[in-house]
């Protein structure tokens, strides 16, 4: 299977020099972006609007030790025990440490979360604010904000302190590949990007390269490789799959965390599906099946607020047992809210009202769909990666955070956490200036994807590289993969269309050939034909892409010689 080398675009004609580049707009750009730019010029490139990423999206908040009651060891413990082995528990400790200090930054900065008018007063408490709780989570530690809308207030609240302090950005402009260079040590590292400028219809209007001192991959993760997802359409995997062409290795591709309940809008439904939030099983939802036995009971300690991974693998091993062939959705019962559930969950009352349902008597279709990309560049908590003067936070990352699985509300957290320490770093120091490389390499000599094709590769995917998979599906998919990888050509027009298109497939074949070679279960990678977790495989599973295009799989640790 060749993987693309490069993303075919009309050549540049123009270049433009900043001290930081941002790559992606969500909480974790724009926290790296505010966090700079007191010091330092800093420009924002998003293929769409500022407000258009996932961060918009998240329904539940953000997790962190608030209420006196609670404790740093167990939130923890909560995210080590999520992560089934994978965390590094000294990276999980800075985020739980900072964490209640990301949520009052963000208060200062006047997001406005939800107040505690519906509790008794906690103890020592000092924040007039709600907590609830999660799967997975022992304490009640999430704050939310507009009931489920906690991701649009803390993007609302970073989009306009980044204006306000002078943050640059650069709408509707791709981010294509990186510039590489020469450091004053003479060691090569990144010098910038080339990025197209497109119009509404992502149909190409110029091409450029920005160079700068640092440049910050910020682009989220890769949820639109599935048929059905709770991302939004912009998420295709672009920083990840520019990373791997540079070089980089993708760490733990294959850990793909499937949200639970994704609302079920019927067998047709495609792309990004309304999420059912599991703060709604947080204020007491529990899960059934179409005969109305309960799903959750005898399964987990936690039963309905079990882990991600452990919930999801349930509804699937429910579905697969339904009498008469396979059941393809489950039921939320949240009726016990009565008409509470409107004012605490109002986009997903809305969700329900528009498929005629109303919460408060009917119980809510769902199904796991792809949700978060626990896989991602390897980069610390402070965004280093390694590739000098590239940086990364976010979703895009593998951090040690999430493991094999992630904690619920953890990810917004360490998006906050770890974009504000990146910014601050580049505020007190940039790196070194890079010479920029004469670009031998002809653009136009790689083919793309075709867009249209794009159908089959998220139908394999979701078919053979689901909830569950096994050994004969995903060498399936990898063969399917490797015949679409050769449909790529000369012919297609370079655009957002066929560059994402291109993405997609390059994050396809990494999560698959990960897949394969983890014969284990173990956090949201599972596999019927390896059921169990194998102690042998604690470790960490690298994708990289070879000098013609193909994928080679590294452990990490690596085997002994």
């Amino acid at each position: 299977m060749a993987i693309a080398s490069r993303l075919k675009a009309p050549s540049a004609t123009w270049e433009r020099d900043v001290d930081v580049v941002i790559l992606g707009s969500g909480a974790a750009g724009l926290s790296a972006a505010l966090a700079a730019r007191p010091v330092r010029s800093v420009l924002v490139v998003t293929k769409d609007v500022l407000e258009a990423g996932s961060t918009q999206w998240a329904q539940g908040g953000l997790a962190g030790v608030l209420d006196p009651a609670d404790s740093t060891e167990n939130h923890v413990q909560d995210t080590l025990a999520a992560g089934a082995g994978l965390c590094d528990e000294d990276v999980v400790r800075d985020l739980v440490e900072e964490a209640p200090k990301s949520i009052r930054y963000l208060m200062r900065l006047g997001a406005a979360f939800d107040p505690d008018h519906l509790r008794e007063p906690r103890p020592g408490f000092d924040l007039d604010i709600a907590l609830t709780r999660e799967g997975g989570h022992s304490h009640d530690r999430i704050v939310h904000s507009g009931g489920d809308r906690s991701g649009a207030e803390v993007q609302r609240t970073l989009d306009e302190s980044a204006i306000g302090a002078g943050v640059d950005v650069m709408n509707h402009t791709f981010a294509l590949d990186l510039v590489m260079g020469v450091g004053e040590n003479g060691v090569r590292q990144v010098a910038g990007v080339r990025v197209a400028r497109t119009d509404a219809h992502g149909a190409v209007t110029s091409v450029g390269t920005i160079t700068a001192r640092a440049v910050v991959i910020a682009c989220g993760g890769y949820g639109q490789v599935f048929a059905s997802t709770s991302n939004p359409a912009a998420v295709t995997g672009d920083g990840i799959a520019m990373a791997l062409r540079a070089g980089l290795a993708v760490r733990d591709a294959e850990f793909v965390q499937f949200h639970p309940t994704v609302m079920w809008r019927g067998p047709e439904a495609r792309g990004q599906q309304a999420l059912v939030s599991e703060a709604v099983r947080g204020e007491g939802a529990l899960l059934f099946d179409a005969a109305g036995e309960r799903i959750m009971q005898g399964v987990h300690p936690q039963e309905d607020l079990a882990p991600r991974d452990v919930v999801s693998a349930a509804i699937s091993a429910r579905m697969a047992e339904a009498p008469g062939g396979v059941d393809d959705h489950v039921y939320l019962d949240a009726t016990h809210m009565g008409d509470r559930f409107a004012e605490r969950f109002p986009t997903i009352f809305a969700a329900c009202q528009e498929i005629g349902l109303d919460p408060a008597v009917d119980r809510i279709p769902v199904a796991p769909a792809a949700h978060y990309s626990c896989g991602g560049i390897t980069a610390g908590l402070d965004g280093t990666t390694g590739l000098a003067g590239l940086f990364a936070v976010g979703e895009v990352t593998s951090t040690g955070v999430h493991g094999a699985n992630r904690l619920a509300s953890n990810s917004l957290t360490e998006s906050i956490v770890a974009g504000t320490r990146l910014g601050r770093d580049l505020a007190w120091e940039l790196p070194s200036r890079a010479r920029v490389e004469p670009d031998h390499d002809d653009p136009t000599a790689h083919d793309l994807f075709d867009p249209t094709r794009l159908r089959e590769v998220r139908a394999l995917m979701s078919r053979h590289t689901g909830v569950v998979r096994n050994e004969s599906q995903l060498a399936m998919a990898m063969g399917a993969l490797g015949a679409l990888a050769r449909s790529a050509s000369p012919d297609v027009a370079a655009n957002r269309a066929s560059w994402e298109a291109t993405n997609l497939l390059t994050m396809a074949s990494a999560i698959v050939s990960a897949a394969l070679a983890r014969t284990e279960s173990r956090g949201c990678h599972r596999r019927s034909d390896h059921p169990d977790t194998d102690p042998t495989w604690v470790r960490h599973l690298e994708v990289v892409l070879d000098a013609v295009g193909s994928i080679d799989i590294r452990p990490e640790p690596p085997d002994p010689a």
